[in-house]
């Protein structure tokens, strides 16, 4: 195995190199720091490098795992032991510095670390560093005005997505080997899918938001990005609790194997009236290839769809502002926002009370909706693109489909914006690639807490397109 294949493998392939010891975590970890002192200056995946505690926490692992076997402090924390990863710069790290992509925050330092981190750090983790956001987690492209755009690797022109966009950038780059975002209205998914990677945002609560700093609280989740789906589901072993009797999400490798018997539905409503012909081609193709008698895909029929838009922006514009209102920061240093992330704050100050409550009504009712449809369908997940298009260029504000100019940022958050409103957990698996050589995602939906089966799913369309994981040329 080549560096470059190494810094393509998965956590699996990692964890088993380890235990086989035919490879160093030291080896591997100064691996990944050489690649991203080479490749970040034109990526601008990193905010901050956290070189020398990654160095330390590498040697404590080839201690737990290489010492004599009788030797006190030797210890197999499991798959995540020794594996390099990246945390989403909005999230706390004791000792370490956390903008959330601000200039605001650009000298805080955190005196505890967030439980999803503390959660990590006690499986093994190793971190490399700070990954840079759109700021403060407001937005979709990672264009960030104080640390600098983040770069697909696909195509350095074009945007990552966001605002999770330095972990899905730093991911397909070859720059770690998992990552942790958050995601309010897509922000896992869409760099996600962007970048050609997996990403799973969760139920909302079942992963903890203590030490994240906030955008939305009725909206936002953690969770993981990576390169496959089951290294997906190995980070969110150790930072989601499972209810009892749930089986363990490391479980969902077998599957690949032995795909299991399910039931997908395609709405007919909102998510194919404003698409790409490329991405809707590819992702009929990808369904009529998985048609199979362990596989049916249904129709069906989702009302409220068309409201999730205005009733999401009602919600996180509110919310927003009031935490930066209390935070002493808006209006009072509005001059340290950039541009677009001060006129949404802006427009939170003009949502009346009667409109917020009205939001979180239609919320309620799409819940029950969605919940009811699935249900009297008997369908297992909801089948969709992650996003309409693929990485616009960096700065392109709109997007021409058919004879009509639509918002860029519209666009990526209109179809994943329904299940953070509905609160239900949410993957993107990379399907495809448009003749331009970009990343297509599908989007699989599911119910509350079934992000087992979720996971199943997924594995299956994972299989059964092993072609689309590669790495970018870039």
């Amino acid at each position: 195995m080549t560096d470059t294949d190494l810094a393509f493998a998965s956590i699996e392939e990692v964890a088993r190199l380890y235990r086989q010891r035919k490879l160093s975590p030291v080896e591997l970890t100064k691996l990944m720091l050489a690649r991203i002192e080479q490749l970040n200056p034109k990526i601008n995946a990193y905010i901050s490098v956290t070189a020398e505690l990654a160095i330390a926490q590498a040697k404590k692992t080839e201690s737990e795992l290489f010492g004599p076997r009788r030797r006190k402090g030797r210890r197999d924390r499991g798959p995540l032991h020794g594996i390099p990863m990246s945390l989403k710069d909005n999230i706390y790290t004791k000792g370490i510095r956390t903008t959330a992509g601000s200039k605001i925050l650009k000298d805080f330092i955190p005196q505890h670390d967030a439980e999803v981190w503390a959660r990590l750090q006690e499986a093994g983790a190793i971190l490399l560093g700070k990954t840079n956001l759109h700021e403060f987690a407001y937005g979709v492209t990672t264009n960030n005005p104080h640390y600098g755009p983040t770069r697909n690797p696909w195509d350095l022109a074009r945007i990552p997505g966001g605002s999770s966009g330095g972990s899905a950038a730093a991911l397909a780059a070859g720059l770690c080997y998992g990552s942790i975002g958050t995601d309010t209205g897509g922000s896992i998914r869409i760099p996600a899918s962007l970048c050609g990677i997996v990403g799973l945002k969760p139920t909302l609560g079942r992963v903890s938001v203590e030490g994240v700093i906030p955008l939305s609280p009725k909206l936002d989740c953690v969770g993981p990005l990576a390169r496959t789906v089951h290294d997906a589901a190995l980070l969110l072993e150790p930072i989601l609790p499972r209810v009892k009797g749930e089986p363990s999400f490391r479980s969902s490798r077998k599957l690949s194997a032995k795909p299991p018997k399910f039931t997908l539905g395609v709405p007919k409503e909102f998510f194919f009236d404003v698409i790409s012909d490329e991405v809707r081609l590819i992702f009929k193709e990808v369904l009529y290839s998985l048609r199979t008698p362990k596989v049916r895909i249904r129709e069906v029929s989702l009302s409220l769809l068309e409201e999730t838009e205005y009733a999401g922006n009602q919600i996180a514009w509110a919310e927003a502002t009031h935490y930066h209102q209390q935070a002493g920061w808006f209006p009072a240093r509005s001059a340290e926002y950039g541009e677009d992330v001060r006129s949404r704050l802006a427009l939170g100050t003009q949502v009346p009370a009667a409109t917020y409550l009205t939001a979180l009504e239609t919320r309620e009712k799409f819940i029950q909706q969605l919940h009811l449809t699935m249900a009297d369908a008997g369908v297992d997940a909801l089948a969709v693109p992650t996003t309409p298009i693929t990485a616009p260029q960096i700065n392109q504000e709109s997007i021409l489909i058919g004879e009509t100019d639509h918002s860029t940022r519209a666009l990526l958050l209109r179809t994943n914006r329904p299940a953070n409103l509905a609160g239900v957990p949410a993957i993107t698996v990379p399907i495809g690639f448009t003749s331009a050589g970009l990343p297509v995602g599908l989007q699989l939906i599911g119910a509350v807490t079934d992000e087992h089966r979720l996971l199943q799913i997924a594995a299956a369309f994972e299989h059964a397109h092993p072609q689309t994981r590669r790495p970018p040329n870039s």
